[in-house]
């Protein structure tokens, strides 16, 4: 009995240890980006600084004030100060899901819960546990983070690469963002991310409706958009539906050959059917199981073999998830939202703050 509590003693220290120097990491990270921060006024005021720049800072400050004054959301100072990436992405995050099954796999964070995904500020640091992931079994992936939230334990700052996207875009990012820091549930981040982009895309209608008219090309234009993504969303939810009740019906001895040819037929399937789905923009979507080849010397390579530095892919288990993520039960929201509140936002926001909200 004495060897099974040391040996669990030994299990849980090296469990934290290895959070604890996760967390130092990714905390040494933050602290780096928060300490070359610049507050917003400050380059407003400077005479150096494009109007360009200082414009889409301006639409920031009035998207944040429309999300705490107009829509509810807890006041903060996030988004008062600015960081400059010099292009570059910052954060990473890691995801991983089984081979043959849409479950994915989870990190537990101490005081977060758990979590579907793991952020690194080292991209080397992601490689590597996507590299082990890989290796026990796991289907695992690497993506670049535009945006994160930190729930209102330090002042989150707008990043240079935001001042890029349209104003609808940037409306629903700015929102999606204040959004965690005012409702969080522990342990349901798929609740929690699409909670978030629900209310990003309500706000953020709501925002170009206030500030340039119910009639405004820029609404028209986001709508458009908006409906262009709803249409994305819907048919790659489908298609998780269709690739789960696929996994579902592999008999416990089906050989893991058979398994992959079966799954690689339907994934390759669905990207042809992709290419036939009609959009307002197209052009938003060309590309989207296309893959750069990053590596200078391995892209020289390719490009001498093959005449260019792309290649297709498939779509993976672990961008399935991705999107159930974020999108996978909308129409709960959209359901409670029109039916429950009669589409009233103060009234639903404020029952979702009763809730959950974060203190």
């Amino acid at each position: 009995m004495a060897q099974v509590s040391l040996t669990l003693l030994l299990v849980l220290a090296l469990w934290y240890a290895e959070l604890i120097v996760y967390g130092l990491r990714q905390g040494y990270g933050q602290f780096k980006i928060l300490w070359n921060t610049q507050p917003v006024a400050t380059l407003l005021a400077d005479a150096t600084v494009p109007d360009s720049v200082k414009n889409k800072l301006k639409l920031i400050l009035e998207i944040r004030q429309f999300a705490f004054d107009s829509l509810g959301l807890k006041h903060s100072d996030n988004y008062t100060t600015f960081y400059n990436t010099q292009g570059r992405p910052l954060l990473w995050v890691v995801t991983a899901c089984e081979p043959y099954r849409l479950k994915a796999k989870e990190w537990d964070y101490a005081f977060l819960g758990k979590m579907s995904y793991k952020g690194f500020f080292e991209w080397d640091k992601a490689a590597d546990l996507v590299t082990q992931l890989r290796t026990e079994g796991w289907e695992a992936d690497i993506g670049e983070v535009e945006a994160w939230s930190t729930l209102g334990w330090f002042r989150d700052p707008v990043l240079s690469s935001m001042l890029r996207l349209p104003v609808g875009d940037l409306a629903q990012l700015i929102i999606h963002e204040l959004t965690h820091g005012t409702l969080y549930i522990k342990d349901n981040v798929d609740y929690n991310e699409n909670l978030a982009d629900f209310i990003g895309d309500q706000g953020a209608i709501r925002f170009l409706k206030a500030k340039y008219g119910a009639q405004s090309v820029q609404l028209r234009r986001h709508l458009e958009g908006e409906a262009d993504m709803k249409r994305f969303y819907e048919f790659f939810i489908q298609a998780a539906k269709q690739l789960d009740g696929l996994y579902k019906s592999f008999a416990p001895d089906l050989p893991t050959a058979q398994k992959e040819s079966r799954k690689q037929v339907f994934l390759k399937e669905v990207a042809t059917q992709f290419d036939t789905v009609a959009f307002h923009q197209p052009q938003r979507f060309r590309g989207v199981f296309r893959k750069r080849i990053k590596n200078p010397i391995f892209a020289a390579i390719f490009k001498g073999l093959r005449g260019k530095t792309t290649f297709n892919t498939y779509p993976k288990n672990t961008f399935f998830m991705s999107i159930l993520r974020y999108r996978g039960i909308q129409n709960n929201f959209e359901n409670e939202f029109s039916s429950r509140f009669g589409s009233n936002f103060p009234a639903y926001l404020s029952f979702l703050k009763k809730k959950y909200a974060v203190y």
